[in-house]
């Protein structure tokens, strides 16, 4: 049986929000091939992160087993994305079947899985329909899927406690340095940073706490960059860009943008011209915004970060092979 148009538009939309959302260059995209599922897409950062999905929209919710078990036995799937019609015989089979692999070998999976539930009424033909459904699906793939996938599950509650050091800049300086040397110990590492013991171990600890450090120890220690702390570490290489008035076409960047604004960071409401260090610096120390972008900006001119260059998208194997 054919698709239904609501069918594709909701598996096409999908894709070209994460492929949008690619634009912010935190991650890079290549669409997979459809093979098992209506949809599919390799993330790309230092890693590789496979997404698949399936549409449910025409039959009665009796394909749901089936696709949960492909969605789980599947290997090789990060994230498994369910874009279904909202009625409640597929909610109550949905709920049926999920609660029947807690019990089984694959309950360790079930946490791959992002359902996004879409109004019985969308009707494709329907320009505002079509307008309001991906609007809602942009906001809600971006924050339950790509801010947790690609971006490591990083909260505004994160960007703000890592925003409220009052050391500018030693908080990016140690994110760097752990990426590309690893954490020996405090003494070593202060060395290397050229910075006072006690404030490296303070602020060390504190990035251990938020998450953005892990360590095999649970005192700490022995530090390596976490996948969260690594995408705090590329958002300060974007605030960077747009501080020097060079984030995109008239130093403007939307998806970037989009997903700054899901975190908290509304930096467009503060001038890239903004004083922000140094005597008479212009900070609201209210304003976890500014409180960042002055760690940005100390960090840049302390020369001590080694700034991540952005993530482009991977061409994809037809079309490396239309170029030969």
């Amino acid at each position: 049986m054919a698709n239904s148009a609501e069918h594709d538009f909701l598996s096409d939309s999908a894709l070209r929000i994460m492929e949008s959302a690619s634009g912010s260059r935190l991650f890079g995209y290549t669409e997979g091939q459809r093979k098992l599922f209506d949809f599919s897409c390799d993330l790309k950062r230092d890693w590789s992160k496979v997404v698949a999905g399936q549409t449910l929209w025409q039959h009665g919710g009796d394909g749901i087993d089936k696709d949960l078990r492909t969605f789980l036995n599947e290997e090789d799937i990060h994230a498994a994305v369910y874009i279904a019609r909202h009625e409640s015989k597929h909610r109550a089979r949905f709920t049926e079947v999920t609660q029947s692999y807690l019990k089984g070998p694959y309950r360790d999976r079930l946490s791959r899985l992002r359902v996004f539930w879409v109004p019985p009424d969308f009707d494709a033909s329907n320009d505002k329909h079509r307008e309001s459904i991906y609007d809602v699906l942009k906001n809600e793939i971006t924050k339950d899927l790509l801010l947790h996938v690609a971006l490591g599950g990083l909260t505004p509650q994160d960007v703000t406690r890592f925003a409220s050091s009052k050391r500018p800049g030693l908080p990016i300086a140690i994110l760097s340095h752990v990426k590309k040397h690893g954490y020996r110990n405090h003494k070593h590492t202060a060395k290397e940073l050229n910075a006072p013991l006690d404030a490296l171990r303070y602020e060390s600890e504190r990035l251990f706490i938020i998450g953005f450090l892990g360590s095999e120890s649970l005192q700490g220690g022995l530090y390596h960059l976490t996948d969260s702390g690594n995408a705090m570490l590329d958002i300060c290489s974007r605030l960077r860009d747009y501080l020097g008035g060079n984030l995109g076409d008239r130093n403007e960047n939307k998806e970037f943008e989009h997903i700054s604004r899901l975190l908290g960071i509304r930096y467009p409401s503060i001038p890239s011209t903004a004083r922000l260090i140094g005597k008479n610096a212009e900070v609201d120390i209210q304003d976890p915004t500014a409180l960042l972008l002055q760690h940005v900006a100390q960090a840049t001119a302390d020369g001590s970060v080694e700034w991540p260059e952005p993530y482009f998208a991977l061409p994809s194997a037809s079309e490396i092979s239309a170029s030969k």
